[in-house]
C-alpha cells in the first residue's frame, strides 16, 4: 500500500484547477472516442509497416538512417498508447477485454509487459512527488548526476538500466502479479526474436540490422529519454502545482509524441484523452499565468541536461549548473 502522497499534498490544487475550466468544457475534455484513438492507433501501424518497407527495401544510409529513426520513434509512441488503455481513455465504456487485448498489441513493440507498466505507471501517479514511493523515480531517475552517466539512457544500456529498475519495483509485487508479468514479458521476447528471425533468414544481417537492432536499441532510447525530460526533470518541488513540466505546445512534438507532451495536464486531468491535450493545455493558461509557471521547451531542456548538468526532480531556474566546465561547454 502506498502513502498516496500526490492526492495529500494537492487538496487545495485540485480545488483550484476545478474552478480554472468550466465545468461544460470540462466534460468535453473528458469526452473519449473509440474512433478517434482508432484512427491515430492504425496511422501508427502504418507509419511502422511502412518504415520496415522502406528499411527492407533501401541500404543506402542516407535513406535508411532517417527511416530508422521515424522506426524507433513510432516504437516509442505504442507505449504512449498503452498508456492511454492504462487511463481507461480509449472507450467511452469500459471494456476490459477490449482494453486487455490492445494493451498487449501495443506492449509488444517496445518489450515491456503491460501489467508490470500498469502497476508502475498508476504508482507513479499515487506517488508523484515522492522520492521513495514513486517508482519512476526511485528506481529510474539517474542517481549519479554526471554527463556521461545521462548519456547512457540515450544508448542501448537504457535497457538494462529500465529492466533492472523494473525488476526491483517488481520484487515488491504479490506472487500473482510478478508471475503475470514474467508471461507477459516472455511473450514480448519471443516476439521480437521471432520477428528479428525472419529479418535474418529472408533478407540477411544487414536488412536485420537497420529494420530492428538499429531501430530498437539505437533510436528507442533517444525517444524515452527526450520524452522523460518533458515529465518531472524541470519542476518546483515547493509547489505541487509545478511537480511536472510545463512544455510549450508544438505541432511537431505534439505529432512525434502524440501529445505526451502535454505531461503536467495529464497529471493535473488523467482521464483526458491524449488528443485532447493541446485543448487542455490552452484552456489552463491563465492558470498557469496566475500561478507563474515557467514554460520549458525540448531544446532548453537539453541544454540545461546535457550543458548546465541540470539535477533531475529540481528547479532548474533556481539552481546553478553543477558543474564547472559547463560554462566552457556553453561557448562550443
Amino acid at each position: 500500500m502506498g502513502t498516496h502522497h500526490y492526492a495529500a499534498h494537492t487538496v487545495e490544487l485540485r480545488g483550484e484547477l476545478s474552478r480554472a475550466i468550466p465545468s461544460e468544457t470540462l466534460r468535453e475534455l473528458h469526452r473519449r472516442s473509440g474512433w478517434r484513438h482508432g484512427a491515430v492507433a492504425v496511422r501508427q501501424f502504418a507509419i511502422l509497416a511502412l518504415a520496415t518497407w522502406g528499411l527492407i527495401r533501401f541500404d543506402n544510409p542516407l535513406i535508411w538512417l532517417p527511416l530508422a529513426i521515424v522506426q524507433g520513434f513510432t516504437v516509442f509512441n505504442f507505449t504512449i498508447l498503452l498508456h492511454e488503455v492504462v487511463h481507461h481513455t480509449v472507450f467511452a465504456r469500459r471494456r476490459p477485454r477490449a482494453e486487455r487485448l490492445l494493451s498487449l498489441l501495443y506492449a509488444i513493440p517496445s518489450g515491456m509487459s503491460p501489467s508490470q507498466f500498469t502497476r508502475w505507471h498508476l504508482d507513479h501517479h499515487e506517488e508523484l512527488g515522492s522520492d521513495e514511493d514513486d517508482p519512476k523515480r526511485h528506481h529510474l531517475s539517474p542517481k549519479v548526476n554526471k554527463r556521461w552517466y545521462k548519456l547512457l539512457y540515450c544508448t542501448p544500456a537504457l535497457f538494462f538500466i529500465y529492466f533492472r529498475a523494473a525488476r526491483r519495483e517488481g520484487a515488491t509485487y504479490d506472487p500473482a502479479l510478478r508471475a503475470r508479468i514474467a508471461r507477459e514479458r516472455r511473450l514480448s521476447i519471443a516476439a521480437h526474436l521471432t520477428g528479428l528471425a525472419a529479418l535474418l533468414y529472408v533478407f540477411g544481417p544487414y536488412a536485420a540490422f537497420r529494420t530492428s537492432i538499429f531501430p530498437v536499441f539505437f533510436v528507442f532510447p533517444i525517444a524515452f529519454t527526450l520524452n522523460r525530460l518533458g515529465q518531472h526533470y524541470d519542476i518546483d518541488p515547493d509547489d505541487p502545482a509545478k511537480w511536472g513540466t510545463l512544455m510549450r505546445g508544438h505541432r511537431f512534438w505534439d505529432f512525434v509524441f502524440l501529445n505526451s507532451n502535454y505531461h503536467l495536464e495529464h497529471h493535473y486531468f488523467p482521464g483526458v484523452p491524449f488528443y485532447r491535450l493541446p485543448a487542455l493545455q490552452r484552456a489552463l493558461v491563465p492558470f498557469y499565468e496566475r500561478r507563474g509557471t515557467r514554460w520549458q521547451t525540448y531544446g532548453g531542456l537539453l541544454y540545461g541536461w546535457f550543458v548546465e548538468n541540470k539535477a533531475p526532480h529540481t528547479n532548474w531556474s533556481a539552481t546553478p549548473p553543477q558543474e564547472s566546465e559547463s560554462s566552457i561547454l556553453r561557448g562550443v
